[in-house]
C-alpha cells in the first residue's frame, strides 16, 4: 500500500510542478512571422526583444487558464490529502484520505485534459490555417505530460485505497 502511495506522491508532485512551469511559461506555441521567430503562452506572447501581455479576452485562452489554474489546486489538494494519508494523519476520520486523493488526482487529470484540448483543438483549426510554419513548444508538451502523470497518480492511490480495503471487506465476512 505504502509503494502505491509514495508513487503516487512522486507523480503528483513532478506532475504540480510541471502544471505549474506549463502555465506560467510562455512557450505554448512558437511560430514564424514576417521572417521573426515568435512565441506565446496563455499570458504572454513574445516578439523578437520583448513580451506583451494578452489584452484581449479570448474564450478559448480564458478557459485554457481557467483549467489549467483549478488542475493545479486540484492536484496541490489531492498531495496534501495524500501526504496525510501517507502519515496518517488522524483528523478528519470520516472520510478516506486515500480514496480522496486518488479522486482529487483524477479531477484534475480532467482539468488538464479539458485545458490542453480546448488550447490543441483552437490552436490547430486558427494558426493551422493562418501560419504554415507554427509549432506546439515545450510548455505545452509539459502540459500533456502532466495529464499522464495525475492519470497515474490517480491510480496509484486508487490502488492503494483496493490494497487497504480488501482486507477490511475479507475480515468482515
Amino acid at each position: 500500500m505504502y509503494s502505491f502511495m509514495g508513487g503516487g506522491l512522486f507523480c503528483a508532485g513532478v506532475s504540480n510542478i510541471l502544471l505549474v512551469v506549463s502555465t506560467a511559461t510562455d512557450y505554448w506555441m512558437q511560430y514564424r512571422h514576417s521572417n521573426n521567430n515568435m512565441h506565446q503562452g496563455l499570458w504572454r506572447y513574445c516578439v523578437p526583444g520583448k513580451c506583451m501581455t494578452h489584452t484581449d479576452s479570448i474564450a478559448y485562452w480564458d478557459a485554457t487558464r481557467a483549467f489549467m489554474i483549478l488542475s493545479i489546486l486540484a492536484c496541490f489538494f489531492g498531495i496534501v490529502i495524500g501526504v496525510m494519508a501517507f502519515i496518517h494523519y488522524s483528523s478528519f476520520q470520516g472520510f478516506d484520505k486515500t480514496f480522496t486523493s486518488g479522486i482529487l488526482f483524477f479531477i484534475s487529470c480532467f482539468f488538464v485534459l479539458l485545458a490542453m484540448a480546448v488550447y490543441t483543438g483552437v490552436t490547430v483549426n486558427y494558426y493551422g490555417k493562418r501560419y504554415g510554419n507554427w509549432r506546439f513548444s515545450w510548455s505545452y508538451i509539459m502540459g500533456w505530460v502532466s495529464v499522464v502523470l495525475t492519470f497515474f497518480s490517480g491510480i496509484f492511490y486508487m490502488c492503494a485505497y483496493r490494497m487497504h480495503e480488501c482486507p477490511r471487506n475479507s475480515s468482515s465476512r
